[in-house]
C-alpha cells in the first residue's frame, strides 16, 4: 500500500514523514485552503527532500500553464488536479497527473476508468474536510488504480482492508492543526497503511 501524506507546510514534517515511511508528499497550491503552501516555500522544502519521494502538487481551478509554471518552479513530480478536467486539459500538464474524482455517488467511480485517479468525499470546499466514503462502493470493484482520500486516519485505515486500493492519501487525519502534522499520528497512519 502506498501512502502520502497531504498538507505538508514545513519541512520538519515533510522529513518526519519520509522517516517514518510515506511514499509522497502532498503540497496544496490553492489559496483558500489552510494547508496552503505558496510555490516558493514549496520549493525550498522540495529542494531538501531525499531521492525517491513522490512530490506532489494540488491544484484547484488552475490553467495548464500556470500548473506548468508552478511545477517547473517548484519540482514538484507529480500534479493533484482537484477539480472537473477532461484528458485534453490533462495531456496539456508537462509533467504526471492525478486526476481527482470527487464522488458522491458509486457511479462516479467510472470517471477515468483505465488510469491512476485519486478518489476522495464530495464536499463543497476542496480537500481536508475529513469526510469519508462509503466503502460499500467499492466491493467487487477493480480499486488497483485508486488512491483513496477522504478522512483516512490510524484509527479507521483497517476498514480498507481487503478492497486492493493502489494506495491511500491522509491530510486531517495526520494533524495537530491545520497545516501541522502530529508526529505520532503520521507514525501511526503510515504503519496500518502499510501492514495491509
Amino acid at each position: 500500500m502506498r501512502v502520502k501524506i497531504c498538507g505538508i507546510t514545513n519541512l520538519q514534517d515533510a522529513l518526519h514523514a519520509i522517516r517514518a515511511g510515506a511514499d509522497a508528499l502532498g503540497f496544496v497550491f490553492y489559496e483558500q485552503s489552510p494547508r496552503y503552501i505558496c510555490p516558493e516555500d514549496a520549493s525550498k522544502i522540495i529542494a531538501m527532500l531525499p531521492p525517491f519521494v513522490e512530490r506532489v502538487g494540488l491544484f484547484v481551478e488552475e490553467s495548464a500553464e500556470r500548473i506548468n509554471e508552478i511545477s517547473r518552479q517548484t519540482n514538484i513530480s507529480l500534479a493533484q488536479i482537484h477539480f472537473d478536467a477532461e484528458e485534453a486539459f490533462l495531456d496539456a500538464i508537462a509533467i504526471k497527473t492525478l486526476p481527482v474524482i470527487r464522488a458522491n455517488s458509486s457511479g462516479d467511480l467510472q470517471k477515468f476508468q483505465g488510469r491512476y485517479r485519486l478518489v476522495d468525499a464530495y464536499c463543497e470546499g476542496y480537500g481536508g474536510s475529513g469526510k469519508r466514503l462509503n466503502l460499500e462502493w467499492f466491493e467487487g470493484y477493480d480499486c488497483s488504480k485508486i488512491i483513496l482520500a477522504g478522512g483516512l486516519s490510524a484509527e479507521n485505515i483497517h476498514t480498507l482492508q481487503g478492497y486492493g486500493f493502489y494506495g491511500v492519501d491522509a491530510s486531517s487525519g495526520t494533524e495537530a492543526s491545520k497545516g501541522i502534522k502530529d508526529p505520532k499520528k503520521v507514525e501511526r497512519f503510515i504503519k496500518h497503511a502499510k501492514s495491509l
